[in-house]
């Protein structure tokens, strides 16, 4: 991924394997390798994801429960130039 002086940070939406970790596709790990910030929904089946692959970023739970407190936080990020994947 390139990062340009002065831009802002970018959202990516991943999908991830529902069953099989096997299933993920290549794009999707490096785009979790690289990005700042993991927001997940299910932090612990993201983390059994992370630990499968090799995977140290950070992760942060964004779910129903706390998107009036995270969602903020995450645009914080995204303006600070983070980029942030957002796993479903």
């Amino acid at each position: 991924m390139k990062r340009f002086s002065g831009a802002k940070g970018v959202l990516y939406v991943v999908a991830t394997p529902i069953g099989n970790l096997g299933d993920i596709t290549l794009r999707a790990l490096e785009v979790l390798k690289e990005v700042d910030v993991i927001a997940a929904e299910g932090v612990n089946r993201t983390k059994a994801l992370c630990n499968y692959y090799g995977i140290k970023t950070r992760l942060r739970r964004f779910n129903q429960h706390n998107q009036r407190k995270a969602g903020p936080e995450l645009i914080g990020l995204l303006g600070s130039g983070k980029n942030v994947a957002l796993v479903t």
